[in-house]
């Protein structure tokens, strides 16, 4: 039985929206301030914000659900990963597209996922800059709320002949350009951290080629937001984009909206 049978998508959503918006509020302290920016042995930046909200959010899901273990981000950096082959677990990015914040652009997210046998079936990503919160379970679906209010969304119909890609603003590399050439995608709009899922789960684009880095922790929110506002995420290959692989690392992949996948 799938652990959403016994928590409510409802419930379960509004409560981690309160931990997004906590863990949001904490990074803007930081923004556009001293930061306290330092590398970690990746050479990936971390800040002060990072590690402010990923403490709230580690609080806030051991006392929401202390049975389900949590892979965060800067928790992992830190040498703690808990067991997880259980097939249930949070991945946490408490801000994904750190720089972004550095750079004062407004496209960083906290994010917040559920991942159950290997597919993320819930996940929470809050743009704290813009106000904006995109969610979304299986079985309830995917919404946006902003200071508008709150509507659904869904991918769109695309059209073969005038697709729009979405491409990383700052990780786009010589690989995803022959992608999007290859395939006849003349139009690209940049976006930072895990925005590029929500861009296309609400119908304003219609693929997203990524072949660089990135951790699970990265996807799993944006993932999981997509593929119930109708879309899907595939490896290089074809398959499904998996969670619980080793060391929590992706392969390449492309997220799509409203059209089927090209071929590998």
């Amino acid at each position: 039985m799938s652990f959403l049978a016994d928590h409510p998508p409802a419930s379960l959503l509004a409560a981690l929206l309160a931990v997004a918006d906590r863990a949001a509020e904490a990074t803007l302290r930081f923004y556009g301030g001293e930061a306290g920016t330092r590398y970690k042995a990746d050479r990936s930046p971390v800040t002060d914000a990072d590690e402010a909200a990923e403490a709230i959010i580690l609080e806030e899901l051991r006392r929401l659900t202390p049975e389900v273990p949590v892979i965060a981000e800067e928790a992992v950096a830190a040498g703690h990963v808990p067991e997880t082959a259980g097939g249930l677990f949070w991945l946490v990015d408490p801000l994904d597209g750190t720089k972004e914040f550095l750079s004062g652009n407004g496209e960083f997210t906290v994010n917040i996922g559920l991942v159950e046998a290997g597919r993320p079936i819930l996940g929470v990503v809050r743009a704290p800059a813009l106000a904006t919160s995109w969610y979304a379970a299986e079985g309830y679906g995917a919404y946006r709320r902003d200071r508008e209010g709150e509507r659904r969304i869904a991918v769109r119909r695309a059209d073969p002949a005038r697709l729009v890609a979405v491409a990383s603003r700052s990780h786009r590399d010589a690989e995803t350009d022959a992608w999007l050439s290859r395939h006849g995608i003349a139009e690209t709009v940049a976006a930072g951290s895990s925005l590029k899922f929500c861009v296309i789960a609400e119908g304003r684009a219609d693929v997203y080629p990524r072949f660089g880095p990135t951790m699970e922790w990265d996807t799993a929110a944006g993932h999981a937001v997509l593929s119930i506002a109708g879309g899907r995420v595939v490896t290089v290959e074809g398959e499904p984009l998996g969670y619980g692989k080793p060391a929590f690392r992706n392969p390449g992949f492309v997220a799509y909206g409203g059209l089927e996948p090209f071929p590998a």
